[in-house]
């Protein structure tokens, strides 16, 4: 699998990246060892790209991917995490019970507390390492910052640039779902990548306004999460999928369920052309999707290498469902793009 170089340390990411928020009980609870299986799967296809959070399962995804990846050389894998919420354990008898007001299937074992102040940075990455196993961590992001924007770049980001320069961390970040607001920290800090989550996608590609343009100009590389828009361009007909982790609006339903129409007669399912297509940007770097199973990661790998037919794009286009505008992949899914 093609990797994508990433700042000045050498890190680098496949262009197929793992993210682990379904491991740890994302709508619904994920066993011990189909977790481990899941990562396992990820890694045998080629995976080396691993992406977890606090957030995920109140640290489970951590605990989670830490021990799946134990046994992997250090230096054969990159591994990110985020920062910016802080776990708090409850005391007896005082949480919620379960943590499903937050999306995760899991007991409720500690509370979030938003913290990006420059000490809250190094705990809450003091407090990752511990739950992980590791001694390093290869990426940090700021984790939706969205309300505390002033605090993040005042505080929390020059923290994590004092952790860079001390080789602490080798790249830095933020993620969000929102493209505004990356587009400030590509512009006015010296991040190396920005993961977006659900602005670049078959369905919505707000992110090409400002964000990739800048990280373009500047030499900066975008992740993308969230390109199933949650589920919903994974399999439109489900009566349960979801977009953006809500219940699907009859007009967006209707929209993916005709891009399915148009792939399919491509001989291409259109959970295919979704994780090809934030590729036609040179500035994107990998895609980050949430396998809960050995299937879904192993088809995640299968669908990436797909080859995808000439005039699919051209399809989209001519059905109205794509702008004119926005850049695709070279035919075939080899395209050759800088690195």
């Amino acid at each position: 699998m093609r990797t994508h170089p990433i700042g000045a340390a050498g890190v680098e990411v496949t262009e197929l990246g793992f993210g682990s928020a379904s491991i740890s009980g994302l709508y619904e609870a994920v066993d011990e060892d189909t977790a481990a299986a899941t990562v396992a799967a990820a890694w045998d296809a080629g995976v080396r790209y691993f992406d977890t959070a606090p957030h995920y399962g109140v640290g489970l995804a951590e605990r989670r991917l830490g021990a799946a990846l134990r046994d992997k050389p250090r230096d054969a894998y990159t591994l990110s995490t985020k920062a910016g919420r802080l776990l708090v354990p409850y005391a007896e008898g005082e949480g919620p019970g379960d943590d499903l007001a937050h999306g995760f299937a899991v007991p409720a074992t500690h509370r979030r507390v938003w913290d990006f102040s420059a000490d809250g940075v190094r705990r809450s990455l003091e407090q990752s390492l511990e739950r992980l196993g590791l001694d390093r961590l290869d990426i940090v992001y700021l984790h939706d910052p969205d309300d505390h924007g002033e605090q993040a770049l005042r505080e929390a980001y020059p923290a994590l640039e004092r952790l860079r320069a001390q080789g602490i961390v080798r790249a830095i970040g933020a993620g969000m779902n929102q493209a505004g607001m990356l587009t400030r920290f590509v512009t006015d800090t010296d991040v190396d990548l920005v993961l977006c989550a659900g602005r670049y996608t078959l369905l919505e590609q707000t992110a090409l306004r400002e964000l990739l343009p800048a990280a373009e100009e500047r030499g900066k590389r975008v992740v993308i999460g969230g390109v199933f828009n949650s589920g919903l361009l994974a399999d439109p007909g489900r009566p349960d999928a979801t977009y953006d982790y809500t219940a699907v609006p009859d007009a967006i339903r209707a929209r993916a369920l005709h891009m399915r129409a148009v792939t399919e007669a491509y001989g291409v399912p259109l959970r295919a052309a979704a994780l090809r297509f934030p590729f036609g940007h040179p500035a994107v770097a990998s895609v980050l999707t949430g396998a809960r199973s050995v299937a879904e990661a192993q088809d995640a790998a299968a669908m990436l290498r797909l080859e995808i037919p000439d005039g699919l794009w051209e399809g989209l286009r001519a059905e109205g469902l794509l702008p004119a505008e926005v850049p695709v992949p070279a035919a075939g899914g080899q395209e050759e793009r800088c690195a």
